[in-house]
């Protein structure tokens, strides 16, 4: 079972672990219980995991909604103060860190603190708790050919996976997980893979470069892809031109659908107060674009022009080049699940010799939020690089340009001369990923096994959250203090170990144990990790690897983190260039932060950039989204604060997908002053804010804040 449900040991209730998402949480109760296995149709949404006891109380350490149907499943109430008479009741609390849903037959009534959601029954009952796991596996594999016109038949059933064709499935937990895609001989589609008929058609030319950038708009339209000349969306009596700008064109079409959808929703299940909704300037009939069969809908979505649309759109989350290669198909279903807008760019930059390198601490003027340092200090006469053993000094600042030319194969730690540099097309979106040969500077470097790896279902031996931090050279100690920062949560239970100069053997045997995030502080270069006696090459054909994720921070280390992701790793943060000390070390601590805040690795570096330009020379391999816990609201948060007056505060919160909290969650930040819901991404603005009502809100959770551009954290922000 990917569920365990197991009594608190030292206290009232139960503890809830999820096997599958590495995730822990607790329920509290009023007396100590004794959960009894109970049949999971008890409940109206599907669960993998029931259990009984008799309780008074039911409460989360976090603060939720808590949503109320009646017993057959009609929606009643929504909100977190309110009471209801006695009657039979599903209830669900949102968010948790797996889905969460009560049975019952009681009056009770729902309250909320700055920290926790309860649940309080008139009279003591028999409460039975559902869990559902937020994990989403594919239903099986297309076998296919890969020509583009036989692939066109396999990109067709991506949207077999979703499980309305709704404007809900704007919500990430009714999408499900397309179908993956593995090359053949001929065209085999598993029995689990039904197609939907949709109704819609998307007409796209039978090459690489026009069907990859479509499989977004397939598998959320539930479509199917025909060739034809001229690059088109059609349905029965309406036709949308891709052209001219086709990639452009496509990307405004996921933007604006999925917009439209996410307001249209608030007519269906869940009628909630949208922001979205409550500011559009569209005078649309939602109620009637809500109740039309799919295909009629979208054609009256895109009636609309999209410059009509577009300064109410929120900024996409996800841009991923896929070059149009054959064989980059296994990743199309990985890449339409993140409903990323996607871009087949058939040539490519090379990127210039020391093109993204930086050295020393990087702290020029700001040009506005958000905006990277853009002036470099020299390095300091104590400053060094981590590209040198401790035994070889330091190139000179002067130098070091001059030793990272296009004859990589002659330096050490260089990432190999078969990986060329490229430079994409910058891009409109937070984060960044590529598909295909080359090391992307400013890009993640997906791969193929790294996103196999997300779907690797198995129980893991504990539920605690393991990191281990290894510091290999005595220069260095300064970071090594990072563990301190790890473990900074409340309800997540942490085991940190700090090991020092470990041997070759020592090493191999930390990277072959299970552990969640490895944060490597040392010495990289063409032999590998530096370690007391030799180096370790990560790239040796008999490495085992147990780590899950991990940030290398040394210099020139994309070649071995990419060994890593290789051997049996989900993704990391690795360099491209030299890196100095001191601002390794400060983003260094401020990735450990973030990793124990619940951010993924392509969300946390993106921050990280946001503060030093020094970032720039980081990038993510493998999968981005990968994390190491989740973050207490669900999705990733961060706060920018300027200060009007005295008193006064301008607040925007940034909120990002992130983990189970996917594109078109619901969020409310959790403010006197909210007064409705938002669709992630979304930035949430307020002006005119209290120092009181602000000091609340920052002591709920532990989050970064750009105050006045420079980067600090909620619990060290000192709000006089």
């Amino acid at each position: 079972m990917s569920i365990d449900i197991d009594p608190l040991s030292d206290a009232a209730g139960l503890t809830v672990t999820d096997h599958i998402e590495n995730t822990q949480f607790e329920v509290y109760t009023d007396r100590s219980v004794e959960p009894t296995a109970s049949p999971e149709d008890a409940h109206y949404f599907p669960v993998d995991a029931s259990v009984t006891v008799e309780t008074g109380v039911i409460e989360i350490p976090r603060v939720a909604v808590v949503e109320t149907r009646s017993g057959d499943g009609s929606l009643l109430t929504r909100g977190d103060s309110y009471a209801m008479p006695a009657g039979t009741y599903h209830v669900g609390i949102d968010p948790a860190p797996t889905k969460l849903y009560l049975s019952f037959s009681a009056p009770f009534s729902v309250s909320t603190t700055e920290r926790t959601t309860r649940i309080d029954l008139d009279t003591p009952a028999e409460v039975t708790l559902g869990f559902r796991s937020l994990h989403q596996v594919p239903a099986g594999t297309i076998e296919t050919p890969t020509d583009p016109e036989s692939l066109m038949d396999a990109v067709s059933l991506l949207g077999s996976a979703l499980q309305t064709t709704s404007p809900e499935r704007s919500f990430p937990t009714l999408r499900g997980h397309p179908p993956l895609i593995e090359p053949s001989e001929e065209l085999r589609v598993p029995d689990r893979v039904e197609p939907l008929d949709s109704g819609v058609r998307i007409v796209v030319p039978p090459e690489y470069r026009y069907l990859y950038p479509v499989v977004s708009l397939a598998y959320y339209f539930a479509a199917d892809v025909v060739p034809g000349d001229v690059p088109r969306i059609e349905g029965d009596g309406w036709t949308h031109s891709l052209e001219p700008d086709f990639e452009r064109r496509t990307a405004e079409v996921l933007r604006q659908a999925f917009h439209f959808d996410c307001l249209a929703r608030t007519e269906g299940l869940y009628p909630v107060d949208l922001h979205e909704r409550e500011t559009t300037d569209l005078d649309l009939d939602w109620g009637r674009l809500y109740d039309l069969p799919l295909a009629e809908r979208l054609g009256e979505y895109l009636a609309v022009p999209f410059e009509r649309v577009e300064p109410e759109l929120p900024q996409w989350t996800l841009t991923t080049d896929v070059r149009p290669d054959p064989e980059n198909v296994e990743l199309l279903p990985f890449v339409a699940g993140e409903l990323s807008i996607v871009r087949s760019p058939e040539t490519v930059t090379p990127a210039a010799a020391g093109e993204g390198d930086g050295l020393g601490f990087f702290r020029g003027p700001r040009t506005g939020a958000g905006d990277p340092p853009t002036e470099a200090a020299p390095l300091g006469p104590d400053e060094f690089v981590r590209g040198a053993a401790e035994s070889e000094p330091a190139a000179p600042a002067e130098s070091l340009d001059s030793t990272r030319g296009a004859d990589a194969s002659s330096e050490r730690g260089a990432v190999p001369t078969d990986a060329d540099f490229v430079r994409p097309e910058p891009v409109d979106t937070v984060e960044h990923a590529w598909v295909g040969a080359g090391v992307p500077l400013d890009a993640n470097k997906a791969t193929l096994d790294a996103y196999h790896r997300r779907l690797e279902a198995g129980a893991v031996e504990q539920s605690r959250i393991s990191v281990l931090v290894v510091c290999n050279d005595e220069q260095m100690r300064e970071e090594g203090e990072v563990a301190d920062l790890y473990g900074l949560r409340d309800m997540v239970q942490f085991d940190i170990e700090v090991r020092h100069d470990l041997t070759r053997e020592e090493m191999r045997e930390a990277l072959r144990s299970d552990v969640d995030f490895l944060h490597y502080i040392g010495h990289v270069d063409d032999r590998g990790m530096q370690c007391t006696d030799e180096y370790l090459d990560l790239t040796a054909e008999d490495l085992d690897v147990g780590v899950s994720a991990f940030l290398l921070n040394a210099c020139q280390s994309y070649q071995q983190g990419e060994a890593l992701v290789h051997r049996g790793s989900r993704g990391g943060i690795v360099t491209l260039s030299d890196v100095a000390n001191s601002p390794a070390t400060q983003l260094g601590r401020i990735i450990a932060r973030l990793m124990n805040s619940g951010f993924n690795l392509r969300t946390a570096l993106h921050v990280a950039k946001r503060e030093l330009i020094t970032g720039h020379q980081y990038i993510v391999v493998g999968d981005g989204g990968a994390t190491i816990c989740q973050c207490r609201s669900g999705m990733a948060v961060i706060f920018n604060l300027y200060k009007d007056s005295k008193d006064v505060w301008y607040l925007s919160s940034e909120l990002y997908p992130n983990g189970n909290h996917g594109i078109g969650s619901l969020s409310w930040l959790n403010i006197d002053i909210a007064d409705s819901n938002y669709y992630v991404p979304s930035d949430v603005s307020f002006e005119d804010v209290s120092s009181t009502s602000l000091s609340s809100l920052l002591d709920l959770e532990l989050v970064p804040v750009f105050y006045d551009g420079e980067l600090v954290w909620s619990d060290n922000l000192s709000l006089d």
